[in-house]
């Protein structure tokens, strides 16, 4: 049979469709770039916000309108939206979250316990969602309660991969080719909290360090209050990425407060400082809700001036989207929708501000670069883009392509989107 498998939203989402490919190829499947060869198409769906929902159910319609014989569908925005997503057309089968890890088994009629054996080799997905990175979920659910997300209703309480199943996760990534692995979880660092004894995102990433070989190990968002000054001692290992993706939300504590976030201004200050500190040219980014309920103008205006301070490497602007079933969802004060979109562009052009100066900084240095983007043929050579480990996107032109190798490459100019460099 050949399979088309289409993801939308999150990491997590990307690990989780990595995870489906590996199994169906596993039981002599074929995976196939696009809707129109395949007999059967499987969407794994998100709904964060009322777009990524959109996007979701555009993905389902398309892979009806090119051709698939029968949809899977699965993820966030079906599980909670079941009957809504049953009824479009081509889809024959919904998939809850609460199921996803034997989707493969039950379509097929195989037991679990078939994927169990020793696992194949990676292979990046075919067409849009190849990538050279391999993404390892390690982690699913929140216990969190943010007054704004819809994701612990679909995903459910927190709990944690065992080591050894990650292990195996990476090590077949790495028999695979990958260079770079990337730990995903809706609430990664609260990896281990669940087991007798507990343990912690530190211990995992220790022993993926000393018991596996990455030539790139990366960590993917972390929630600032899973973290203290000792957890970044972790970077003496040149081979962590140096990125931290620190979801803020908001640079104003009463706004915080009523995101019933775990932080506040002050406290995720002194944790930027601490990393900053204990790890050179660090990259942090993160997460900033505009237009939440009650919002005003001054507490907006007390996340642009936390912003300017803290000098982000890059961001994400969302704009609040009111997601039924959540207690922000019952709020009074909803922005209005024009002053969401006019507070969204400010605080976009400041972070892509800090996002050019953080780039210019590199300029004159010599980093090594993954790259993973398909090479482009032009008259001067191909090129190429990729990574470097404190993710800063870089192009370059090269005599031919260079998809998944690394190279030291010396940083030549620099924009809001990134480097461009020369290989050495």
């Amino acid at each position: 049979m050949k399979i088309f498998l289409d993801t939308i939203g999150c990491r997590l989402n990307q690990a989780e469709i990595e995870t489906i490919s590996l199994q169906f190829r596993a039981a002599g499947h074929e995976i196939v770039a696009s809707p129109a060869e395949a007999d059967l198409a499987v969407v794994n769906t998100c709904t964060v916000t009322a777009e990524a929902a959109s996007d979701s159910r555009a993905a389902i319609r398309r892979a009806n309108r090119l051709g698939a014989e029968a949809i899977v569908v699965t993820g966030c925005w079906s599980t909670l939206e079941p009957d809504r997503a049953a009824a479009l057309a081509g889809v024959t089968r919904i998939v809850p979250n609460t199921l996803k890890d034997h989707l493969a088994a039950d379509l097929l009629g195989l037991p679990q316990e078939f994927f169990d054996l020793e696992p194949l080799a990676r292979q990046p997905l075919p067409g849009l969602h190849q990538r050279t990175r391999a993404f390892i979920k390690v982690q699913d659910g929140c216990d969190n309660g943010c007054t704004f997300c819809i994701t612990t209703l679909a995903r459910g309480p927190s709990h944690s991969r065992p080591l050894e199943q990650v292990i195996v996760d990476v090590n077949s990534a790495l028999n695979g080719g990958a260079q770079e692995i990337v730990l995903t979880g809706v609430h990664l660092g609260s990896w281990g909290h669940d087991f007798l004894p507990a343990r912690r995102l530190a211990d995992l990433v220790s022993s993926l360090l000393s018991q596996t070989q990455p030539a790139r190990l990366r960590l993917s968002s972390l929630e600032p209050w899973d973290l203290d000054a000792d957890f970044f001692s972790l970077w003496q290992d040149a081979r962590l990425c140096r990125h931290l993706h620190l979801p803020l939300q908001s640079g104003s504590a009463s706004v915080l407060k009523r995101m019933a976030r775990r932080i506040t201004p002050q406290a995720f200050a002194a944790l930027v400082e601490s990393a900053r500190a204990a790890i050179p040219q660090v990259a942090i980014s993160t997460d900033i809700i505009v237009g939440f309920p009650g919002e005003t103008v001054v507490e907006f205006e007390e996340t642009l001036d936390f912003v300017r301070r803290l000098d982000f490497a890059s961001g994400h602007v969302f704009s609040y989207s009111s997601r039924p079933g959540t207690p922000a969802a019952r709020m009074r004060g909803q922005v209005r929708r024009d002053t969401v979109k006019a507070r969204s562009a400010s605080l976009r052009a400041l972070l892509m501000e800090q996002a050019g100066t953080f780039h210019r900084k590199s300029i004159g240095m010599t980093l090594p670069v993954l790259w993973e983007a398909a090479s482009i043929l032009t008259e001067a050579g191909w090129q190429i883009e990729g990574l470097t480990d404190n993710y800063q996107r870089v192009t370059a032109i090269a005599p031919e392509p260079r998809w998944n190798r690394m190279d030291r490459v010396l940083m030549k100019t620099a924009s809001p989107e990134g480097l461009t460099g020369e290989i050495l």
